[in-house]
């Protein structure tokens, strides 16, 4: 498959308004309110790292990344958090693309295996990580917290 021509690149606050539309296409709708807030804390966390694809002034797909420490493995796990390429524009490489990139900052800092969490419902998106290399590793268990206000976010949803 021929690479996209794209840039993939550390998000900027400018690219904050782009995104809404793929975190929607992802399904979570209604980001628009904190999306600027939640773009300036990951860009000032020291272990995530939101990067976009870009082609042509278009921002085409999104990866947000955690480097988590890992105390009895030798190497770290980095956890991809969101993951969205444009409808129109999947099937391009574009997540490929991205998915190296993420594979990279990685390895560079330290990690040796890449987890994620995608809800049984994402079978498209299933494929595409088999495809990537990735195997099922279940079990996924959750918990939810109490919200800011005291009750619980309704907002919050498992990828």
């Amino acid at each position: 498959m021929q690479k996209p021509d794209i840039d993939i690149r550390e998000a900027v606050m400018e690219d904050a308004s782009a995104l809404v539309p793929l975190l929607d296409q992802l399904g979570y709708p209604g980001t628009q309110a904190f999306i600027e807030a939640k773009v300036a804390q990951a860009r000032s966390h020291p272990d995530a790292l939101l990067l976009v694809a870009e082609r042509q002034g278009q921002i085409l797909g999104l990866i947000l990344l955690h480097f988590i420490p890992q105390i009895a493995l030798a190497g770290d796990f980095c956890q991809i958090s969101y993951f969205c390429v444009a409808e129109d524009a999947r099937s391009l490489g574009i997540g490929a693309a991205l998915e190296e990139r993420a594979q990279a900052e990685a390895k560079a800092r330290g990690c040796d295996r890449m987890v994620l969490h995608s809800n049984s419902r994402r079978v498209d998106a299933h494929r595409f990580y088999y495809r990537q290399g990735y195997e099922e590793s279940p079990k996924y268990l959750r918990k939810m917290l109490r919200g800011p206000a005291g009750g619980s976010d309704p907002s919050h949803r498992s990828g």
